[in-house]
């Protein structure tokens, strides 16, 4: 190697080192991802809270659940009264979890479940109904306790809140321990606003025992508990009177799932590093047999690609026969098609819920993607279309596809 090949190379193994050194130490975005696990340090993990529960139960053990809630309240000892803690965004238990955990807490034991939805079985039995607004932009929610020991204490949000308010529960067994507070915008549908003040926190006796429910699951993470609102956990918590807490790391957002099919293989030490050795052992074979061994590879011709040409006829031909109407009706059907499969909506019905949810899918302007899917509809209920409605829709489609 001669030595303008050497500088060639140090220069280049100087760069690749420069940008290493940078992502390395390059600040790291932050995920504000819904998490809730226990381990999560992001604004919308549970560290800090699960972190001071024996802070907050300090005459309690806390016992933490990584198994699904059926088996967690098999193992648990019935004599012993005790609470389950369930928190995140959305909560679904199926039916065997569900009576196991009315059973549980028909025992005279109690369950807080904070959480935007609680599904529809406990729902049902418990008669309670759940009502969830969809904002544009984020508006402050207040959230207060109808206790008159906190009677004077309000407590404010404004980021990452799902608005969700009980719309209907059973008064005869239930009871209102807070309320929510923010102000409704219908800026799509051009309604005034809603000033909404609504139960969010609820005490619900069942049996011997209780059901303590609050749609305001956000309350409870890292961002809010290290704020101003910390004192906001320890008064919903101080419902709890049992002397062993049970805390839910199951039903998360943000909890790691081993979808491979190896994964007791990989849960299990002794037969994991057995794996590792082995997938090791025959990746370093099959390189150093194929070195040997590697015959010339010949050069295929690769198949021409004749979509294009197709594409262009087609696209000839509606246009000499000045078809636009139809030509327009299949542009929306296959642009349809493509989010359909792309981002996996469905829009049949267009409402201001899918003008936001396509835009936080596709990260476009919600301005934009609001005058596209108008665009859209405008043009499917008109009879005849022109040559300028074909090329309006054609850059509108191609601007939202870059």
């Amino acid at each position: 190697m001669d030595k303008r090949s050497k500088i060639v190379l140090g220069v280049f193994c100087l760069v690749i080192l420069g940008i290493i050194i940078t992502e390395i130490v390059r600040p790291r975005p932050i995920n504000w991802r819904p998490s809730y696990t226990n381990a999560d340090k992001i604004p919308y993990g549970c560290y800090v809270l699960y972190n001071e529960l024996s802070e907050l139960f300090n005459t309690a053990d806390i016992e933490t659940v990584y198994d699904n809630t059926y088996d967690a309240l098999s193992k648990t000892d019935s004599i012993q009264k005790s609470g389950f803690i369930f928190i995140n965004n959305f909560i679904y238990f199926d039916e065997q979890e569900t009576y196991k955990l009315l059973d549980y807490v028909h025992q005279g034991n109690t369950v807080f479940i904070a959480s935007a939805d609680f599904g529809g079985i406990l729902s049902d039995t418990l008669n309670i109904n759940v009502l969830s607004s969809y904002n544009l932009q984020e508006e402050e929610a207040e959230l207060n306790f109808t206790n008159n020991k906190f009677k004077n204490q309000k407590y404010t949000y404004s980021r990452g809140m799902l608005y969700a308010r009980f719309y209907s529960i059973d008064t005869l067994n239930s009871k209102v321990l807070g309320h929510i507070k923010y102000t409704e915008r219908n800026v799509l549908e051009n309604l005034p606003d809603v000033y909404i003040d609504a139960p969010n926190f609820i005490q619900t006796q069942f049996g011997k025992g209780t059901f303590l429910l609050n749609t305001t699951p956000q309350a409870y993470t890292n961002y809010y508990v290290l704020g101003d609102n910390q004192e906001y956990v320890a008064n919903t918590f101080s419902y709890f009177e049992e002397d062993t807490i049970y805390w839910d790391n199951y039903k998360k957002s943000g909890r790691v799932v081993v979808t491979s099919p190896l994964r007791f293989v990989l849960t299990q030490n002794s037969l994991k590093w057995a794996y590792y050795l082995t997938m090791g052992s025959l990746i370093l074979f099959v390189l150093f047999r194929a070195k040997r061994q590697q015959r010339i590879i010949p050069v295929i011709k690769p198949l021409e690609n004749s979509s294009v040409e197709f594409a262009r006829t087609v696209g000839a031909l509606y246009y000499q026969n000045k078809d636009y109407t139809d030509l327009i009706h299949k542009k929306i059907t296959y642009f349809l098609a493509y989010l359909r499969n792309r981002y996996h909506l469905e829009l049949a019905n267009i409402s201001d819920r899918t003008v936001q949810t396509l835009a936080a899918k596709s990260g476009k302007g919600k301005e934009e993607t609001k005058k596209l899917l108008e665009l859209i509809v405008s043009l499917k209920n008109k009879k005849a279309h022109t040559e300028q409605d074909s090329i309006l829709l054609n850059k509108t489609i191609t601007d939202f596809k870059k």
